[in-house]
């Protein structure tokens, strides 16, 4: 089937009972047991819920994998894949991610005896070079939050399967839609569901999907053990917007081509960082491994009073954490998402004080570059 089919009627079923079209919230904690050691395949809401299976069947189905792991957030998703390796482990990770997930990494699972190597992943030697004896994971992001790196997934794989270790792929950027990282030959998809899988900044949640059995099989042991689940309202509100992932992923990324065009042609920006972009230094990989660049656009203004000035002033695009909502978001990186990451890392990627980074959106673009012209004025 195609994109918007799978994301219509993937997992979900008319109900049994009464032909309800839209999958039921499941808004259950346990379920009656038929007799000792008998029941209908569901016993307890954290570990079993129909929802919840909805929701994950669906968004496996557009990653193209044969399995989905649902988690309350996209950090809890990390923080579960941590549990394929243990103590003296290394894993390697790409130097430029979300700042949340440096923050997991660095400051709390470094304690439990995991060895991280940072690695610039734009280059696959860098990747080579940094495997070890203990090397368990490569731990990707592409792209980048929020310098907009690529990484060659492909390549990375390749690398990957000739020293025995699993990929990890963060796609929360691309979504689905625009970037299949398991067709690339990647073990694992990791996604924040809060951001454009679910699209409208009202649920927190993340996801695991993978067509490995074994990785299947310890991250739903997992799931079920630690217990980060989403609530079956949440899950719910999801599923309604995978329905409508496609059209939004399109507007977002038509207005995103657009506002990194005008920030380019009004040099009101000192750098522009957008894959879309015929500058971008790995535009030709992006429109290799991605089908569309996404709405994700970040600025340098050459200065923080300038950032500081669009940031108060904006009316349209809204202060605030977090992307990929059907509405404008700005944020400035280095105090907000990446605070956690040291001042001096940061700069080495070019991760500056007057970086601003943009949602882009599905409003009309007008409305979005006349808004930072006002700003600025």
């Amino acid at each position: 089937m195609g994109f918007s089919t799978d994301a219509i009627h993937a997992g979900q079923h008319p109900d049994l009972v009464t032909g309800a079209v839209i999958t039921p919230i499941y808004q259950t904690s346990t379920y009656a047991q038929e007799e000792l050691g008998k029941n209908k395949g569901y016993e307890y809401g954290r570990t079993h819920n129909l929802t919840r299976q909805s929701l994950e069947t669906n968004i496996a189905a557009l990653e193209k994998g044969k399995y989905g792991i649902a988690f309350s957030s996209g950090l809890a998703a990390t923080h579960a894949l941590m549990s394929l390796v243990k103590a003296g482990d290394h894993i390697i990770v790409t130097n430029n991610v979300y700042g949340g997930t440096f923050r997991l990494f660095e400051l709390i699972m470094k304690d439990y005896g995991l060895e991280y190597s940072w690695v610039d992943t734009t280059d696959l030697n860098n990747i080579k070079k940094a495997i070890k004896k203990n090397t368990k994971l490569v731990y990707l992001e592409s792209p980048t939050n929020p310098m907009l790196n690529l990484t060659d997934l492909e390549g990375a794989s390749k690398i990957c399967k000739e020293n025995n270790l699993l990929s990890i792929v963060d796609n929360t950027f691309m979504s689905p839609y625009f970037q299949n990282p398991l067709t690339l030959g990647c073990d694992i998809v990791l996604h924040s569901t809060t951001k454009y899988i679910n699209g409208h900044s009202d649920v927190i949640g993340g996801i695991i999907v993978t067509s490995n059995d074994k990785v299947h099989e310890r991250i739903r042991y997992v799931q079920n053990a630690v217990g980060a689940v989403p609530s079956p309202f949440d899950c719910w509100l999801i599923i309604r917007s995978t329905k409508t992932l496609a059209v939004r992923m399109e507007r977002h990324d038509h207005n995103a081509v657009k506002f990194a065009e005008y920030l380019v042609e009004s040099e009101i920006a000192a750098k522009v960082y957008y894959p879309g972009l015929p500058n971008h230094p790995q535009h030709e990989l992006a429109k290799k491994q991605m089908r569309g660049f996404g709405g994700m656009i970040s600025a340098d203004f050459g200065n923080v009073d300038k950032a500081k000035k669009l940031l108060k002033n904006v009316k349209v695009f809204t202060l605030g954490e977090s992307l990929g909502g059907v509405e404008s978001l700005i944020s400035h990186p280095a105090s907000m998402t990446h605070a956690s990451v040291p001042k001096e890392e940061r700069e080495k990627m070019g991760l500056t004080d007057s970086l601003v980074r943009f949602s882009v959106g599905i409003e009309d673009i007008e409305d979005l570059i006349e808004d930072v012209n006002s700003a600025l004025r």
